[in-house]
């Protein structure tokens, strides 16, 4: 009863917002309420139970298994009066992958202070990283010690301050001050942001070092497995998440090499990352020079996104849109994990897909349609790079000043009552007050993200609309659980030990259904409040996205 009394209040809070005249807030609570009751716990474990059934293989972009999601999902579109809003009137955007990996191998020369170091290989000690366009990589020049190689305004960092790198391959450390708050270390650890800032300061190629002395000796092969890149029709790279035209080349070296260039400098490299962690820039000059170079191999996969349209209601807004997104693809066959190799991805990310559905399902039950239109947004290529929201956030199928906002939904970890959430992203812009009011008309209390180290807020999709300028947010649990001890964080890292990225993750792993009912819910309101909001939502001032 006492939820019930909350929820009224909540309904005429939100017809406040909306402008509804007093007689009709009632009327508006109720036929909001009512829709949104019709979100499903039994639809969901359906929606699921199908997306990660064995005979779809892992839902891998190019394979059949992500056909047949895709003919499932527009199925489901349909039944809910979705419209198609892809190219040429239909249900998808064609997307174009390039799959580069390593050819036969690669060369370097080191010099440091005159000498030649022969100690070093490639293969060992360094890699470049694949190329999309070009089949033939090299680079040489004078080395640099930039820091984190990070350039953050409005924390007044900067690791190239008083340093000359123009024209120099820049040596930088992969991280950030641990005062940095979560988005702004996330978001300047990127490799693009890393790669931009290095080129906006002169410097024609960048080198990843490790830092840490325990790392292992043999660097980790970026090219074994292959990275993968979005092309337009002519060849050109469109997205990727490591590939950027305006440096030449893009490389690693392990630790052993980072003390002999440290050394070069009278430096300790064991101190390097500790002095970064306390948030004290260390860069400096290195007297060498390096000449490296390598080949790939391309591979071309055909993809494609899915989008739906559900049309506002207002005739000026509903040419503006606030988009659901949600990725479809998960990790195919791979490496058999106790006796099987089909990586089912149930809770990722059928679970987002499956809450993407209800939400599809409460507008059409809906006879109040928003002011502005809806994009329901499947995207491929996330378990790739986020390369599929990428390229529709870069190239939509709608003006690309028309989208407002983004609410991303990927593996909400329905495990267990859903009582909190966190809210990624939400703090940059005036979405944080959308947040508050639907979690507050839900019952739900909002928290800071428990694992600001995870870098969550830039590893799903709703990254590839922040740096497009499109706030965003992406909706994770909170740590409230129903017996007050609020540690819902320590069953997740077990739930994320067993099940994450494993053919483990599949129908037969833990769920809470009905808290995936609720979790639909939530990002529907939150999406429902934006689109009826007058004003479009706006970057908080001095933000570090507020000119993306």
């Amino acid at each position: 009863m006492k939820t019930r009394v909350i929820a009224a209040g909540a309904a005429c809070a939100l017809a406040l917002i909306f402008n509804q005249a007093s007689a009709q807030q009632k009327k508006y609570g109720d036929a909001v309420d009512a829709a949104m009751q019709t979100a499903s716990a039994d639809d969901i474990k359906a929606s699921i139970t199908y997306l990660a059934d064995d005979k779809l293989l892992g839902r891998q972009p190019g394979k059949p298994g992500f056909q047949m999601a895709a003919d499932y999902v527009i199925g489901e579109l349909k039944n809910y009066g979705v419209k198609p809003a892809g190219e040429n009137n239909g249900w998808t955007q064609q997307v174009r992958f390039r799959r580069t990996f390593a050819g036969t191998g690669g060369t370097v020369d080191l010099t440091v202070n005159g000498k030649k170091i022969d100690s070093i290989k490639y293969g060992t000690d360094i890699f470049i990283y694949p190329d999309p366009v070009h089949k033939n990589v090299s680079s040489s020049g004078t080395l640099t010690f930039a820091g984190y190689g990070i350039t953050d305004k409005q924390l007044g960092y900067d690791d190239y301050a008083g340093l000359d790198v123009k024209g120099k391959i820049v040596v930088i450390v992969r991280g950030a001050p641990k005062s940095f708050p979560s988005s702004n270390a996330s978001h300047n650890m990127d490799l693009i942001t890393i790669q931009k800032n290095a080129a906006a300061h002169g410097a024609k190629a960048v080198i990843l070092a490790v830092a840490d002395s325990t790392a292992r000796p043999i660097l980790a092969n970026p090219g074994r497995r292959g990275t993968y890149s979005i092309m337009d029709d002519k060849g050109v790279p469109v997205v990727s998440r490591n590939y950027f035209d305006g440096v030449e080349m893009l490389g690693s070296i392990g630790y052993k090499t980072l003390r002999t260039l440290a050394n070069s400098a009278g430096k300790n490299a064991s101190t390097i990352l500790p002095t970064l962690k306390d948030g004290k820039t260390f860069s400096f000059p290195i007297n060498a020079t390096i000449s490296t170079s390598a080949d790939f191999e391309y591979q071309d996969i055909a993809g494609f996104n899915i989008v739906g349209k559900i049309e506002g209601s207002d005739s000026k807004l509903k040419k503006e849109y606030v988009v659901h997104s949600a990725h479809l693809d998960h990790l195919g066959v791979g490496a058999p994990v106790q006796g099987d190799s089909i990586y089912n991805g149930a809770h990722d990310n059928a679970s987002g897909v499956a809450s993407l559905l209800q939400i599809a399902k409460i507008y059409h039950n809906l006879g109040i349609k928003p002011k502005r239109s809806i994009l329901i947004v499947m995207v491929t290529g996330e378990e790739l790079g986020d390369l599929g929201s990428g390229y529709f956030a870069s190239h939509p199928t709608v003006p690309v000043k028309s989208m407002v906002a983004d609410v991303n939904t990927d593996m909400p970890t329905i495990i267990a009552p859903l009582l909190s959430v966190t809210a990624l992203g939400a703090e940059h812009s005036s979405l944080a007050a959308a947040v508050d009011t639907a979690s507050a008309y839900m019952g739900l209390t909002v928290e800071p993200d428990p694992e600001p180290d995870q870098n969550r807020f830039v590893r799903s999709d709703q990254y590839s609309f922040v740096v497009h300028g499109i706030p965003a947010l992406h909706i994770k649990y909170g740590a409230r659980t129903p017996d007050g001890k609020n540690n819902l964080n320590d069953l997740v890292k077990v739930w994320r030990a067993k099940y994450y990225h494993k053919p483990q993750d599949d129908i037969n792993g833990m769920f809470d259904f009905d808290a995936g009912r609720k979790y639909a819910q939530l990002n529907f309101l939150i999406g429902y409040i934006v689109a009826n909001t007058k004003d479009r939502p706006t970057w908080n001032k001095g933000d570090i996205f507020e000119k993306n």
